[in-house]
Order: structure tokens, then sequence, then C-alpha cells
């Protein structure tokens, strides 16, 4: 069974949007695309990589992907996640693509949780659901993510998508690892464990 893993570089309070530049994601007026650079450090690119050790397949959403095969073919090869990005098998999950043409991708077809909890069941190392908020909500509520892997940055911006929104399914977490960076970037990978408890003090 492949593990399915959502990893997202994340604001202090929990904005995914854009982080990469200004242009990137500008949905619903959002203007501060580009936010994790400034709040970024070489150890935040380290753990990252890290993620990459065990997989072999990214699975991702339209937008996310549209965004990812406009500029990863062209990326600087000294880049150390150019080849890695343009070389793993990526799946994309669309109701209106109709071709995926970056190299090594594949249209999921027919019921995206159905595709999945097929790639799941199929040969092969872990899978990275990259960005792709929609996505990852999508797999939060069928109970198919298997890890998180988060970098949380010391920034607040106030507005934009939320990797875990208003009516994200109730989840306990384990931590699995925790650190934090130099430049105070938490990066933590949690595994779901159940409904979470409750009591009082």
């Amino acid at each position: 069974m492949r593990k399915i893993s959502v990893c997202t570089f994340l604001t202090l309070d929990g904005v995914m949007q854009a982080p990469g530049g200004p242009d990137e994601d500008a949905r619903s007026g959002f203007g501060h695309g580009g936010w994790q650079k400034p709040v970024s450090d070489d150890e935040v690119g380290t753990a990252i990589a890290g993620w990459y050790q065990h997989s072999d397949a990214m699975l991702l959403g339209r937008k996310t992907y549209e965004i990812f095969a406009s500029y990863w073919p062209t990326a600087d090869p000294g880049n150390p996640f150019t080849n890695r990005m343009n070389s793993m098998q990526k799946y994309v999950a669309s109701r209106t693509l109709t071709v995926v043409d970056w190299q090594n991708s594949t249209l999921l077809s027919g019921d995206t949780v159905d595709a999945v909890r097929d790639l799941k069941a199929s040969d092969g190392r872990d899978i990275n659901v990259v960005g792709s908020g929609d996505l990852a909500q999508t797999l939060m509520r069928h109970s198919l993510v298997d890890e998180y892997r988060l970098t949380i940055h010391p920034v607040i911006i106030g507005t934009g998508k939320r990797l875990f929104a208003d009516g994200a399914v109730p989840t306990a977490l384990d931590p699995v690892s925790v650190s934090t960076t130099k430049g105070g970037t938490v990066v933590g990978v949690y595994r779901p464990n159940g409904r979470p408890g409750h009591d009082s003090y």
C-alpha cells in the first residue's frame, strides 16, 4: 500500500495560497503572493528535499499542475529540485484538462477518489500531494491522507486559501517529527490518528 502525504507550505495563520510568487494565484483578489521566500531559509529546503526521499510520484490538482508545468521544464538545471520535479511521475486530478504534456504526467480518469484509492493500492513508493488545496481537502474528507508534511512559516497575512478550512474533518494527529529552523519555520510531520479526544480541566 502506497502512502499519500500532503506536503504544504503554510503561514502561521494557516494560509497556503500562492507561496511562490505574486502572480502564482491571485484568485479572490489575493494580494500576498510570494509570501514564503522572505521567511524561508536553507534548512527549509533541506527538509523539503527529505520529503521526496521515499516518494516517486506527485499527485496534483489542476491549478498546481499548471503552475508547475509552466515553470519546472525550463527551470535552472543547477537547482537541485529541477531534475527531481521533472523526472517524477505526476498524476493530475482535473475535470477540465484533457491533455497533460509535462513529462511523466498522467491525467486521472473517472472519479478522483476512486482513482486515488487505486493509486494507493498500486505498486510503487509514496505519493506526495503538493499544494493542490482543493484536492487535498477532498482526500481528507475521504480518509485518504496518511501523513501531513508541513512547513509553518513565521508570518501572518490574514486572508487566503487555508489547508484546514472551515468544515475540515476533525482529526487527531500523531507527531512523527517536529523541528524549528534557524529562521523560525516549524517543520512538522504528522499522521492522522482517528477523531480528536475531548476532556476538561
